[in-house]
């Protein structure tokens, strides 16, 4: 499992959003993206952390940033969590994992003490180059939008 880091160019992808839409990376070029990945629609912690970026979207949007949520879910499984938290970005379905593995975001984890192989919560800020400008390895989910403007000096 490659693990990205920051100043490595990011891995390009092309997926399929919660309204059947073709999302690619390279769309989103001249912005700073927000590309987070998490375990699994309507689960406690993976939506604390989707409303955490939906309350705070509009300030993301303001500081330059796009956001897009990956997981192994499927589109139709995205439709109805996008649809009942309001969530205003796009989440990629990745049941292949493809996009996941490539970004070392799939692969072996520790959870409860026992090694299992899952979704590694991470968030990749990719700058106006495609490049990984930060990693957050340790994702608060509660207050994720607050942790990222943290990062650049904007509370």
């Amino acid at each position: 499992m490659t693990q990205h880091t920051e100043g490595m160019p990011a891995p390009q992808f092309e997926g399929t959003d919660q309204n059947g839409n073709k999302v690619k990376l390279s769309s989103f070029a001249g912005k700073k993206v927000v590309l987070y990945f998490y375990p699994k629609d309507d689960t406690p912690g993976c939506t604390a952390e989707a409303c955490s970026l939906r309350d705070n979207y509009n300030d993301l949007l303001k500081k330059g940033f796009v956001v897009l949520g990956v997981s192994p879910d499927s589109v139709a499984s995205h439709g109805k969590f996008a649809t009942k938290y309001e969530l205003p970005f796009p989440l990629i379905s990745d049941t292949d994992k493809k996009i996941m593995t490539s970004y070392g975001a799939y692969g072996e984890k520790s959870m409860y003490g026992k090694k299992v192989t899952g979704v590694i919560r991470t968030t990749f800020i990719i700058d106006e180059k495609g490049v990984i400008e930060k990693v957050i390895k340790k994702v608060d989910t509660k207050e994720h939008a607050p942790q990222i403007f943290k990062l650049y000096g904007n509370v």
